[in-house]
């Protein structure tokens, strides 16, 4: 796997500017482009501020199944909550989300 690339393509499909990603992440911006341009490798270390930043796991970084989404924070958020629901609980909420978005 292409760590650079990768980290460029999900840099960009969350729509993150490099500029972004360093304030967030504490990385430098050059640092940021070389890792993505291939003239350097990431540590572990510099890797998990980077994907934290992203609000990705590592395990999502390096799956590479284009199948896969990514939950943002909020959506992390919500489905922690939906876990807890019951049953009827969640057929209701559902139900709501469902007339919610038929109504967009």
């Amino acid at each position: 796997m292409n760590v650079g690339a990768r980290l460029k393509e999900i840099r960009e499909s969350k729509k993150i500017s490099i500029y972004k990603l360093s304030q967030d992440s504490q990385v430098s911006e050059s640092h940021i482009r070389n890792l993505e341009r291939g003239k350097k490798s990431a540590t572990i270390e510099t890797l998990e501020m980077l994907v934290n930043s992203l609000n990705i796991t590592m395990a999502e970084f390096f799956n590479e199944n284009s199948n896969v989404t990514y939950l943002t924070q909020d959506e992390k958020i919500l489905l922690n909550y939906f876990r807890t629901l019951s049953g009827n609980t969640e057929k209701a909420v559902i139900e709501l989300c469902e007339k919610l978005y038929n109504e967009q």
